[in-house]
């Protein structure tokens, strides 16, 4: 997935908390603040969770303790016809509605709206059945990356390789392997994955943030790398793209204080306004990359560079010493950095004390 600027998705996930008045005030916050996307969460509670999963410490800390993992999902699934007028919301503000999908059936009645991205999540990263599905639906996929090794990253490349390129399943891991090693499942990718750095901690402390792991992304696979935060306020988010991330997703809620597992590490409206502006102030920032004056330079250059200037007066004709020269501010003239090729050589023309040198 490549864009002319970063791809700002403002990650609502679950925080809506179950209620349809909530989930379409977060549309209106994302576009408010100028976020490309708003992505929710599609998933069926038992078909995502057993009964006897556990919950995740962050999620303990969250949500009523009594409740297990499958019942508190229950009460943030997100209804079918939500999910269209969600997306028919979106398109009305000029945002695009994005949904992650954590199961088979989910992932196909997101191929009804024809989403133009789909959001594989970090705990998907392994699940080598859903993510082939995911290749298969032919749109571009970011993959989060959170929990993960580099070869369990490479594992995920190398299954939707082969969902890229062949319409069966594979039979084994084996035949994934096996058509990763072709040249061309490498090819495949180009344009089509993007790679997202995140730390599944809610919230990342800054010493688990690890940034320098987009390089390290990068480098090994040659793809689109961006930055998945958890991290609370905007500081993180902002660094990565100075460290070159092309995509941010970033929680987002109406009110930290609200129930839920999420809100503790999402940004409140104006926090993610905030963010997106940053961003894109840090994009002009960044620049071309090739060091010359910058149009707004050339009048400070005038007034700030020095230029060669007679220290006595000099008739022309007269052979130039050390002692008739210096330096000053003049606004116009030979540079400072050319005086010593000026001594030696005879005057051209009557010079004044305090009078730039010029080449007539």
């Amino acid at each position: 997935m490549r864009t002319e600027h970063v791809y700002i998705i403002a990650e609502a996930g679950v925080n809506h908390n179950g209620k349809r008045d909530l989930a379409f005030a977060l549309v209106d916050a994302a576009a408010d603040a100028g976020a490309d996307a708003v992505k929710f969460q599609t998933f069926l509670a038992e078909k995502l969770a057993s009964p006897s999963a556990p919950k995740a410490d962050y999620q303990k800390a969250n949500t009523q303790t009594t409740e297990s993992q499958v019942e508190m999902l229950k009460k943030l699934e997100l209804p079918p016809d939500w999910h269209m007028e969600l997306h028919a919301h979106a398109h009305r503000r000029g945002i695009q509605f994005l949904s992650t999908a954590f199961d088979a059936g989910s992932l196909d009645f997101l191929t009804t709206l024809d989403l133009p991205v789909y959001k594989v999540p970090s705990g998907e990263l392994t699940n080598g059945p859903l993510l082939w599905r995911f290749a298969r639906t032919g749109k571009p996929l970011i993959l989060s990356t959170g929990m993960a090794t580099l070869a369990e990253v490479e594992g995920a490349l190398a299954i939707a390789a082969h969902g890229l390129m062949h319409s069966k399943e594979p039979s084994s891991l084996e035949e994934v392997w096996q058509n990763w090693s072709k040249p061309e499942s490498r090819k495949v990718l180009e344009g089509r994955i993007s790679l997202l750095h995140c730390t599944s901690q809610y919230p990342t402390p800054p010493e688990e943030v690890n940034l320098r792991a987009m390089d390290t992304l990068a480098a090994s696979f040659g793809l689109p790398v961006g930055y998945s935060d958890h991290t609370e306020g905007w500081l993180i988010p902002v660094a990565a793209v100075a460290r070159g991330a092309r995509i941010i997703e970033k929680h987002f809620t109406l009110d930290r204080s609200l129930p839920g597992p999420d809100h503790k590490a999402s940004l409140e409206p104006a926090e993610l306004k905030q963010m997106i502006a940053n961003i894109r102030a840090l994009e002009l920032a960044m620049g071309s990359g090739r060091k010359a004056p910058q149009s707004g330079e050339w009048d400070t250059r005038r007034a700030a560079r020095q230029h060669v200037i007679a220290v006595r007066d000099i008739p022309a004709g007269a052979i130039i010493t050390r002692a008739d020269l210096a330096t000053a501010r003049c606004g116009h003239g030979i540079e400072a950095n050319q005086l010593w090729d000026l001594i030696g050589t005879r005057a051209r023309r009557d010079l004044s004390a305090g009078e730039a040198f010029t080449r007539e």
